[in-house]
Protein backbone atom coordinates (compact mmCIF):
# COMPACT_ATOMS: atom_id res chain seq x y z
CA UNK A 1 0.00 0.00 0.00
CA UNK A 2 2.94 2.70 0.51
CA UNK A 3 4.73 1.49 -2.58
CA UNK A 4 1.43 2.25 -4.90
CA UNK A 5 0.93 5.27 -2.91
CA UNK A 6 4.33 6.69 -3.21
CA UNK A 7 4.44 5.74 -6.91
CA UNK A 8 0.86 7.91 -7.97
CA UNK A 9 2.16 10.55 -6.05
CA UNK A 10 5.24 10.58 -8.99
CA UNK A 11 2.23 12.60 -10.75
CA UNK A 12 1.89 15.20 -8.67
CA UNK A 13 5.57 15.80 -6.99
CA UNK A 14 7.90 13.28 -9.27
CA UNK A 15 10.55 14.74 -11.50
CA UNK A 16 9.65 17.05 -14.48
CA UNK A 17 5.73 17.38 -13.35
CA UNK A 18 4.12 19.93 -13.65
CA UNK A 19 7.14 22.12 -15.23
CA UNK A 20 5.81 25.58 -16.46
CA UNK A 21 6.87 24.58 -19.63
CA UNK A 22 4.12 22.79 -20.73
CA UNK A 23 1.84 25.86 -19.52
CA UNK A 24 3.57 27.53 -21.96
CA UNK A 25 3.00 25.32 -25.11
CA UNK A 26 -0.13 25.29 -24.33
CA UNK A 27 -0.69 28.79 -23.90
CA UNK A 28 2.22 31.12 -25.45
CA UNK A 29 4.10 29.40 -27.43
CA UNK A 30 4.02 30.09 -31.96
CA UNK A 31 4.12 27.30 -34.29
CA UNK A 32 8.19 27.31 -34.73
CA UNK A 33 8.47 26.81 -30.67
CA UNK A 34 5.79 23.94 -30.95
CA UNK A 35 7.15 22.58 -34.25
CA UNK A 36 10.94 22.45 -32.78
CA UNK A 37 9.42 20.84 -29.56
CA UNK A 38 7.56 18.20 -31.76
CA UNK A 39 10.24 17.61 -33.85
CA UNK A 40 12.56 16.44 -31.33
CA UNK A 41 9.97 14.39 -29.40
CA UNK A 42 8.78 12.58 -33.04
CA UNK A 43 12.35 11.85 -33.66
CA UNK A 44 13.63 10.72 -30.51
CA UNK A 45 9.43 8.67 -30.39
CA UNK A 46 9.49 4.87 -29.55
CA UNK A 47 6.24 3.02 -30.00
CA UNK A 48 4.35 2.12 -27.25
CA UNK A 49 2.93 -0.85 -28.20
CA UNK A 50 6.76 -1.78 -29.32
CA UNK A 51 7.48 -1.39 -25.99
CA UNK A 52 4.88 -3.57 -24.40
CA UNK A 53 5.42 -6.27 -26.82
CA UNK A 54 9.15 -6.49 -26.04
CA UNK A 55 8.78 -6.19 -22.41
CA UNK A 56 5.60 -8.62 -21.73
CA UNK A 57 7.43 -12.13 -22.85
CA UNK A 58 6.76 -14.43 -19.93
CA UNK A 59 5.01 -12.23 -18.05
CA UNK A 60 2.83 -13.88 -15.45
CA UNK A 61 -0.66 -14.67 -17.08
CA UNK A 62 -2.56 -11.60 -15.59
CA UNK A 63 -0.26 -8.98 -16.44
CA UNK A 64 0.38 -10.19 -20.25
CA UNK A 65 -3.60 -10.31 -21.00
CA UNK A 66 -3.74 -6.77 -19.81
CA UNK A 67 -0.80 -5.67 -21.60
CA UNK A 68 -2.60 -7.54 -24.72
CA UNK A 69 -5.12 -5.11 -24.44
CA UNK A 70 -3.09 -2.21 -24.08
CA UNK A 71 -1.35 -3.45 -27.49
CA UNK A 72 -4.52 -3.53 -28.54
CA UNK A 73 -5.94 -0.61 -28.07
CA UNK A 74 -2.30 1.45 -28.96
CA UNK A 75 -3.07 -0.40 -32.35
CA UNK A 76 -6.92 1.27 -32.99
CA UNK A 77 -8.43 -1.97 -31.90
CA UNK A 78 -7.69 -3.19 -35.29
CA UNK A 79 -9.11 0.01 -37.11
CA UNK A 80 -6.50 1.24 -39.51
CA UNK A 81 -7.37 4.73 -38.68
CA UNK A 82 -7.21 4.53 -34.82
CA UNK A 83 -3.59 3.26 -34.72
CA UNK A 84 -1.85 5.58 -32.74
CA UNK A 85 1.41 5.39 -34.27
CA UNK A 86 0.12 6.89 -37.56
CA UNK A 87 -1.88 9.26 -35.96
CA UNK A 88 1.25 10.67 -34.47
CA UNK A 89 3.04 10.61 -37.73
CA UNK A 90 0.57 12.74 -39.19
CA UNK A 91 0.27 15.66 -36.81
CA UNK A 92 3.95 15.58 -36.88
CA UNK A 93 4.07 16.08 -40.63
CA UNK A 94 1.68 18.72 -41.06
CA UNK A 95 3.72 20.72 -38.60
CA UNK A 96 6.03 19.88 -41.14
CA UNK A 97 8.88 17.75 -39.02
CA UNK A 98 9.61 14.90 -41.56
CA UNK A 99 13.62 13.18 -41.01
CA UNK A 100 15.59 15.16 -38.88
CA UNK A 101 19.50 14.91 -39.44
CA UNK A 102 21.13 13.76 -36.41
CA UNK A 103 22.95 16.29 -35.45
CA UNK A 104 19.73 18.44 -35.11
CA UNK A 105 18.69 15.95 -32.12
CA UNK A 106 19.39 16.83 -28.69
CA UNK A 107 21.53 14.14 -27.18
CA UNK A 108 18.31 14.51 -23.90
CA UNK A 109 16.10 13.44 -26.43
CA UNK A 110 18.20 10.49 -27.55
CA UNK A 111 19.34 9.71 -24.06
CA UNK A 112 15.36 9.96 -23.01
CA UNK A 113 14.84 6.86 -26.64
CA UNK A 114 17.62 5.02 -24.99
CA UNK A 115 16.45 4.43 -21.62
CA UNK A 116 13.09 2.99 -22.58
CA UNK A 117 14.35 1.14 -25.46
CA UNK A 118 17.27 -0.61 -23.42
CA UNK A 119 15.35 -1.55 -20.78
CA UNK A 120 12.83 -2.79 -22.59
CA UNK A 121 15.37 -5.35 -24.86
CA UNK A 122 17.27 -6.49 -21.99
CA UNK A 123 15.21 -9.27 -20.18
CA UNK A 124 17.66 -8.41 -16.73
CA UNK A 125 15.75 -5.22 -16.70
CA UNK A 126 12.18 -6.26 -17.35
CA UNK A 127 10.74 -4.43 -14.09
CA UNK A 128 12.55 -1.56 -14.69
CA UNK A 129 10.66 -1.59 -18.27
CA UNK A 130 7.37 -1.73 -16.67
CA UNK A 131 8.10 0.79 -13.87
CA UNK A 132 8.85 3.36 -16.59
CA UNK A 133 6.29 2.24 -18.86
CA UNK A 134 3.35 2.64 -16.01
CA UNK A 135 4.84 6.10 -15.30
CA UNK A 136 4.31 7.36 -18.48
CA UNK A 137 0.73 5.75 -18.73
CA UNK A 138 0.52 7.69 -15.17
CA UNK A 139 1.83 11.29 -15.92
CA UNK A 140 1.18 11.82 -19.92
CA UNK A 141 -2.47 12.68 -19.35
CA UNK A 142 -1.82 16.18 -18.20
CA UNK A 143 0.92 16.74 -20.86
CA UNK A 144 -0.96 15.66 -23.79
CA UNK A 145 -3.98 17.68 -22.41
CA UNK A 146 -0.89 20.82 -22.63
CA UNK A 147 0.43 19.96 -26.01
CA UNK A 148 -3.15 19.35 -27.76
CA UNK A 149 -4.13 23.21 -26.47
CA UNK A 150 -1.45 24.48 -27.87
CA UNK A 151 -1.24 23.04 -31.21
CA UNK A 152 -5.59 23.44 -31.41
CA UNK A 153 -4.31 27.20 -30.95
CA UNK A 154 -2.29 28.11 -33.62
CA UNK A 155 -4.65 26.51 -35.94
CA UNK A 156 -3.66 22.67 -36.44
CA UNK A 157 -6.32 20.10 -37.64
CA UNK A 158 -8.48 18.42 -35.52
CA UNK A 159 -6.79 15.44 -37.12
CA UNK A 160 -3.46 16.76 -35.58
CA UNK A 161 -4.67 17.29 -32.55
CA UNK A 162 -6.42 13.61 -32.28
CA UNK A 163 -3.16 12.27 -30.98
CA UNK A 164 -2.85 14.38 -27.90
CA UNK A 165 -6.55 14.67 -27.45
CA UNK A 166 -6.71 10.91 -27.51
CA UNK A 167 -4.05 10.15 -24.77
CA UNK A 168 -5.64 12.75 -22.36
CA UNK A 169 -8.05 9.94 -22.24
CA UNK A 170 -7.09 6.74 -22.96
CA UNK A 171 -4.26 6.52 -20.87
CA UNK A 172 -6.52 7.59 -17.91
CA UNK A 173 -8.32 4.54 -17.81
CA UNK A 174 -4.63 2.66 -19.20
CA UNK A 175 -3.36 3.69 -16.11
CA UNK A 176 -6.14 2.52 -13.46
CA UNK A 177 -6.22 -1.37 -15.48
CA UNK A 178 -2.37 -1.27 -15.10
CA UNK A 179 -2.48 -0.29 -11.07
CA UNK A 180 -5.46 -3.06 -10.65
CA UNK A 181 -4.01 -5.87 -13.32
CA UNK A 182 -0.19 -5.91 -13.10
CA UNK A 183 1.30 -4.02 -10.79
CA UNK A 184 -0.41 -4.72 -7.45
CA UNK A 185 -0.86 -8.57 -8.33
CA UNK A 186 3.11 -8.54 -9.31
CA UNK A 187 3.48 -6.66 -6.31
CA UNK A 188 1.31 -9.14 -3.72
CA UNK A 189 3.24 -12.10 -5.72
CA UNK A 190 6.77 -10.58 -4.95
CA UNK A 191 7.09 -7.29 -3.05
CA UNK A 192 10.69 -7.22 -4.56
CA UNK A 193 9.47 -6.30 -7.42
CA UNK A 194 9.12 -2.64 -6.18
CA UNK A 195 12.50 -1.98 -6.21
CA UNK A 196 13.22 -2.12 -10.13
CA UNK A 197 9.87 -0.57 -10.90
CA UNK A 198 10.71 2.40 -8.75
CA UNK A 199 14.09 2.61 -10.68
CA UNK A 200 12.27 2.53 -13.70
CA UNK A 201 9.71 4.96 -13.11
CA UNK A 202 12.46 7.20 -11.85
CA UNK A 203 15.22 6.48 -14.67
CA UNK A 204 12.21 7.76 -17.16
CA UNK A 205 11.19 10.83 -15.27
CA UNK A 206 14.49 12.02 -14.77
CA UNK A 207 15.58 11.98 -18.10
CA UNK A 208 12.22 13.38 -19.05
CA UNK A 209 12.99 16.35 -16.84
CA UNK A 210 16.61 16.73 -17.66
CA UNK A 211 14.64 17.32 -21.85
CA UNK A 212 12.45 19.47 -20.30
CA UNK A 213 15.29 21.47 -19.19
CA UNK A 214 16.97 21.41 -21.95
CA UNK A 215 14.26 22.94 -23.96
CA UNK A 216 13.63 25.82 -21.62
CA UNK A 217 17.43 26.32 -22.32
CA UNK A 218 17.33 25.85 -25.88
CA UNK A 219 14.06 28.39 -26.16
CA UNK A 220 15.10 30.87 -23.98
CA UNK A 221 12.60 30.85 -21.56
CA UNK A 222 14.07 30.33 -18.04
CA UNK A 223 13.03 34.19 -17.02
CA UNK A 224 9.61 34.20 -18.84
CA UNK A 225 8.61 30.47 -17.00
CA UNK A 226 9.71 32.48 -13.57
CA UNK A 227 6.96 34.65 -13.90
CA UNK A 228 4.13 34.14 -11.12
CA UNK A 229 1.59 32.61 -14.01
CA UNK A 230 3.42 29.96 -14.75
CA UNK A 231 3.83 28.94 -10.82
CA UNK A 232 2.14 25.14 -11.69
CA UNK A 233 0.45 24.20 -15.37
CA UNK A 234 -3.72 24.53 -15.28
Amino acid sequence: KGFIEWFVELKESGPGQYDPFFDYLANDADRSELKYFIKQEFCGEIGFDDLVALTQVRFPEQAKLELARNFWDEQGQGKREDIHGPLYVTMAHEMGVHDTRESELLWETLAVANILTGLACNRRYAWHSLGAMSVLELTSPTRASRVAKGLDRIGASASACRYFELHTVVDVEQWKCWLAEVIVPLLAENPDVAVPLAEGALLRLNSGARLIRKYRTVLNLDVRLAAPAYSKVG
